[in-house]
């Protein structure tokens, strides 16, 4: 039950996970017409866990209602140094504020950030933050040309050799966009989450693969990809070095992407990955059982066809052949069976593929193409399971913190 004295706004907080939880963030909002997209924004942070502060410049006040940022954040918002000296109490030395983001940033707060001028609550703040060494995070906003400027670019390159990250912007229509607010709220988390996987690299398969039959049609299976890409953003909160390898694209910052269509070229792409040192491969792409010699062109329509099929190489297989000592953790669907035989079929896979952990589900009425799943976790080093079930943003951090207790029992 809510507390008469809570904002609604409030409601929300946790509503989408726990990863910004007991964390005090400061949205800095300057005068850049991108300062309609912070209401948004702050609503994002909060259903993350964050308690969230607004502070503007008297320029964003301008575009922006300081009520539209009272609602968003459930806190007024700050527009002006008073005698509360609020720079202080959230960013000072022993300031309650865990990171002070700067979004959208303006040519001009930049340029004043990097010469150490506070003339404006946003910079005061800046500066504030800068001298307590509290983590600031800013993100752009301005036309190309100005963001082309000698002095903004070696502003930039002032700012970020104190350790400040910059996020986007995103160059577009000849402006350099803010960042969208899904990449902002993933840098912010990674930013201010728990690091446990830095330094790791961590090699994820994902998706459907496809054989092609023509060069028109294709056999594939019905993987949306969706587990593959949450466990790619989950290791990338937890601070890994993160790479993909499917059919999609995840398009943040800081994931590389690497495009594979078939199992042939997926297997050939992990390898080639796997020379340059991972700590971790997670299989979790639904990879073709059977491939086809494909025809050079069309095959006809209206006609009886027959496919000659034969089996595709094992990726797990050769990839624990080439590195004997990966972490390896694979997916073993199945359907119509019971929970029992489940996880036989599971410890099977896993101690005959030489996995370290193992993730089973039964897709017969969930799981392929869905949002939520059900799946038993299973590892070589401890008996039994874990059972998980909800999103596959749920089952990928239960995942990723059993991978995270294998690394660290030295796995």
């Amino acid at each position: 039950m809510q507390t008469m004295r809570e904002h609604p706004t409030l409601w929300i907080q946790g509503s989408t996970s726990a990863s910004l939880e007991d964390k005090t963030i400061v949205l800095a909002v300057t005068g850049s017409i991108a300062a309609v997209r912070t209401v948004e924004l702050a609503r994002e942070l909060i259903r993350r866990g964050a308690d969230v502060y607004a502070v503007m410049s008297e320029a964003a006040s301008w575009i922006l209602d300081p009520m539209a940022l009272h609602y968003a954040t459930g806190h007024e918002a700050i527009t002006r140094i008073t005698g509360a000296v609020e720079h202080v109490e959230f960013c000072g030395m022993s300031g309650k504020a865990d990171l002070l983001l700067i979004a959208p940033a303006t040519a001009n707060t930049i340029g004043k950030i990097a010469s150490g001028i506070d003339d404006t609550p946003v910079t005061t703040f800046a500066t504030t933050a800068i001298g307590a060494g509290i983590p600031v995070m800013i993100v752009p906003a301005m036309h190309e040309a100005m963001y082309n400027h000698p002095a903004l670019i070696e502003n930039l390159e002032k700012i970020k050799s104190w350790g400040i990250r910059f996020i986007g912007p995103d160059i577009k229509e000849g402006i350099a966009k803010i960042a969208s607010n899904e990449e902002i709220v993933l840098q912010v988390e990674r930013q201010s989450g728990s690091r446990e996987l830095a330094g790791r690299k961590i090699l994820i398969t994902s998706g459907s693969t496809a054989e092609a039959i023509d060069p028109i049609r294709i056999l594939t299976n019905r993987a949306s990809g969706r587990t593959g890409v949450e466990l790619a953003l989950e290791a990338y909160r937890r601070g890994a070095e993160v790479t993909i390898v499917h059919r999609n694209k995840v398009g943040f910052t800081g994931i590389k992407d690497i495009y594979a269509e078939s199992a042939s070229q997926m297997t050939e792409a992990v390898l080639g990955e796997l020379d340059c040192g991972y700590d971790v491969l997670i299989s979790a792409a639904a990879i073709a059982d059977y491939t086809l010699d494909p025809a050079n062109t069309k095959i006809r329509s209206g006609e009886e066809l027959t496919l000659h099929m034969r089996p595709t190489a094992k990726l797990i297989g050769k990839a624990r052949e080439k590195c004997p000592d990966l972490l390896i953790a694979g997916f073993k669907a199945e359907t119509g069976t019971g929970l029992e035989e489940l996880l036989k079929r599971a410890t099977h896979t896993l101690e005959t593929s030489k996995l370290d952990l193992i993730v089973a589900n039964d897709v017969a009425g969930s799981g392929i193409g869905t949002e939520d799943n059900e799946v038993y976790i299973l590892t070589a080093e401890e008996p039994g399971h874990i059972h998980i079930k909800g999103s596959k943003r749920v089952i990928a951090s239960a995942l990723l913190d059993e991978i995270g207790h294998l690394l660290m029992s030295g796995k």
